[in-house]
């Protein structure tokens, strides 16, 4: 998670980079570091501060909750990279500026310090994420098996535990950072490789901690704090009216009954207009398009087949019915946009590393870290290079720590899930470097992250290679976690490296906070989760507040992976393949017409997000990006500088407000009132009956 610009799709699919190239675009060719010169570069046990920690552990538990809730409504998670940095920056400007006044500030805020605070805050809520609590993970539960085509099993399922959810994240999550580390000069100084929000992320930090960022930094935390309390309050507000299903102003019927029926409707979530505010209008745009097409035209046709197609005398969630369409025809459209993507990003990665190892420029950058830097490169890059192979990692440290881990987790794993052999976990830790390096670089070039793609095909070859009578639907789940763990992390590290190498901050102390967030996220995470999934007792259902809906999509592609396509309903396969060449042709034709006309062509990945759980998260996103359009036309500088502060605000602050909600539930505490709205029909009825 850490250092992307914003999650475009579920479960970690790739994100679009134009956003953000088009950011960097925009910064003008000066010498940031000639602005910092005179001012001394910490060592990088300076830059690992306790009050950095502190600060770091604080905003993480802010921003687990935050992923966590996103994760367990519809999946869609923006990037708090700037969120992290700009909290980070204030609450430690402030910690520094109370001890300076009372004369005991004996070491000053520095961008090095700001940069270890996001990249250990994005590391440890990036686990939220990757950990997969509302995909796979989840998906091996009891209540996501009994929604699944074919009856659970006991050597299926796995209950949720926090003893072995924390077991398994703290084996599974460190491996990808080792198996990069010897790479990161090869990536960041020799290929030099853009990894454009990692740059981006650098930028803002540097700016920070000039005299003009600080003052705009200060107005952005106050316009933050602002829309937080507004968030908060107003998610409290609406906790009053929510006494009972389909209560409150989540169940608001904005566009009249029969809309709602058919899930368009606009739920009040300050969480998904600020999401809206953040996330590319075109992403907005597909969100609302497909909920049109699927819940708008397909599902009442498939619907009017009833009793044909498939049993009428079906319950509304089994998955031989309407449903598995839903489902099923999502998963298609997700899994052609992440094969394109994949073939594309891979071809690409490929092409990149042939015109490296071929070139013939005498000027590109030895591999030797003694040898002179070329005189071509600018200023800025000669004091960079200069002090990003100042502090080395040694490359038997990276491969001992690798081969450490591997071997507590071959040996670990099994005990944890008994489906998946030793031999499974023996061949994915000999191809995941590979596939590790396949995804940073692709990740330098393109700023797509491939995760989820890679954790699918572990779902697959491991889940048919275990069999149906070996519980290979949960070897499969527990395969793709392992593998996602690992690209995952290996990309965010080098984002990181990116990230530290234009803030000067050393290797080491990018590596050590990258270890300590980790370590803060396999703790945090399963704990924010466990208080999710016993507070709210229709976690993972359809129509509940959480309903966590890819730990289904997941479960089923491991289903499939293991059973074949026995598990779909009648004419789902037609449809499901018409939906999944679909996708990649509307991916090829996105490419084909280049920047100027692609932002006008929908997204496939985002397309399918509202097949199976509605469009009214989309309605809000849409608000979102209104507001933002509307902000811009009328002060593009001030909605420029502010967007983000105002929907950080927006989204932290309902996020938060799930924490006391969650321990209110706990302790049995409900609201007094449900709202809920009728027809005038069903409200005569409602009328007669208590007159009665």
């Amino acid at each position: 998670m850490a250092s992307e610009p914003y999650r475009r799709a579920v479960a970690g699919d790739v994100e679009g980079p134009d956003d953000t190239r088009a950011m960097l675009d925009e910064i003008e060719e000066i010498s940031v570091e000639r602005g910092f010169e005179g001012k001394s570069v910490p060592t990088w046990q300076k830059q690992v501060t306790v009050r950095a920690i502190f600060v770091s552990m604080v905003l993480s538990v802010l921003f687990s909750f935050i992923v966590m809730k996103l994760n367990l409504t519809t999946g869609i998670i923006p990037s708090l990279n700037v969120s992290a940095g700009l909290l980070g920056f204030f609450f430690v400007k402030t910690w520094t500026k109370l001890l300076a006044k009372s004369g005991l500030l004996n070491q000053p805020f520095t961008r090095q310090e700001n940069t270890v605070i996001q990249t250990c805050v994005v590391a440890a809520s990036g686990i939220a994420f990757s950990g997969g609590f509302g995909s796979y993970l989840f998906a091996m539960s009891p209540a996501i098996a009994d929604q699944s085509p074919d009856a659970s099993t006991a050597i299926d399922t796995k209950s949720p535990g926090l003893g072995w959810m924390i077991s398994f994240l703290f084996v599974v999550s460190f491996l990808g950072l080792f198996s990069v580390v010897p790479l990161r000069k090869i990536m960041i100084v020799d290929f030099r490789l853009t990894y454009p929000s990692g740059t981006a992320t650098a930028h803002l930090i540097n700016s920070f901690h000039t005299t003009e960022g600080a003052k705009l930094a200060k107005k952005q935390v106050k316009a933050l704090g602002k829309f937080f309390s507004f968030s908060f309050l107003w998610g409290f507000f609406q906790w009053f009216f929510t006494a009972g299903d389909a209560c409150g102003f989540a169940s608001f019927p904005a566009f009249g009954l029969e809309a709602y029926q058919k899930m368009f409707y606009f739920d009040f979530s300050a969480t998904y207009v600020g999401v809206g505010m953040i996330c590319p209008y075109i992403i907005n745009i597909s969100l609302l398009i497909g909920g049109i097409l699927s819940w708008g035209v397909m599902w009442p046709l498939i619907d009017a087949k009833k009793g044909d197609w498939y049993s009428a005398d079906l319950k509304q969630s089994s998955l031989h019915g309407l449903q598995g369409y839903k489902v099923f025809i999502a998963i298609a459209m997700i899994l052609g946009d992440g094969l394109y993507n994949f073939v594309k990003v891979l071809g690409r990665t490929v092409f990149g590393l042939y015109n490296q190892f071929n070139k013939k420029d005498i000027g590109a950058p030895s591999n030797d870290p003694n040898a002179p830097m070329p005189s071509t490169l600018s200023y800025d890059d000669k004091r960079r290079t200069e002090m990003f192979l100042k502090d080395q990692i040694p490359p038997w440290f990276a491969i001992a720590g690798y081969v450490t881990i591997a071997i507590i987790s071959i040996v670990t794993l099994p005990h944890i899930f008994h489906q998946l052999k030793w031999y499974y976990i023996v061949c994915i830790y000999i191809i995941a470097p590979a596939l590790a390096f396949c995804n940073a670089y692709g990740c330098g070039l393109t700023d797509w992250s491939l995760a989820s793609t890679y954790g699918k095909l572990a779902i697959f070859t491991i889940g048919s290679w275990a069999g149906a009578s070996n519980g290979g639907v949960l070897a499969g789940l527990a395969a793709c976690g392992v593998m996602m763990n690992i690209v995952s992390t290996a990309s965010d590290l080098m984002q990181d490296f990116k990230t530290g190498y234009m803030t000067l901050a050393s290797p080491k102390s990018m590596f050590v906070s990258q270890v300590i967030g980790t370590a803060m996220g396999c703790i945090i995470s399963p704990c924010v989760f466990w208080l999710f999934y016993k507070a709210f007792v229709t976690l993972g259902h359809p129509g509940s507040a959480y309903p966590a809906p890819y730990a289904l999509v997941y479960r089923n592609m491991a289903i499939l992976g293991v059973d074949g396509f026995s598990a779909l309903p009648k004419n789902c396969l037609v449809l499901c393949c018409v939906f999944f060449v679909g996708a990649m042709i509307i991916n090829l034709v996105r490419d084909l017409a280049g920047k100027k006309w692609a932002k006008f062509i929908p997204v496939p990945m985002a397309m399918a997000i509202p097949f199976y759980i509605g469009s009214y998260f989309a309605i809000d996103m849409c608000v979102g990006s209104l507001i933002l359009f509307i902000w811009q036309r009328v002060d593009k500088a001030k909605a420029d500088a502010f967007g983000s502060a105002v929907a950080s605000g927006l989204i932290c602050g309902d996020g938060i407000w799930s924490l006391p909600s969650s321990f209110l539930a706990l302790a049995g505490v409900q609201p007094p009132i449900c709202m809920k709205f009728l027809s005038r029909a069903a409200n005569a009825k409602v009328d007669a009956f208590l007159a009665s």
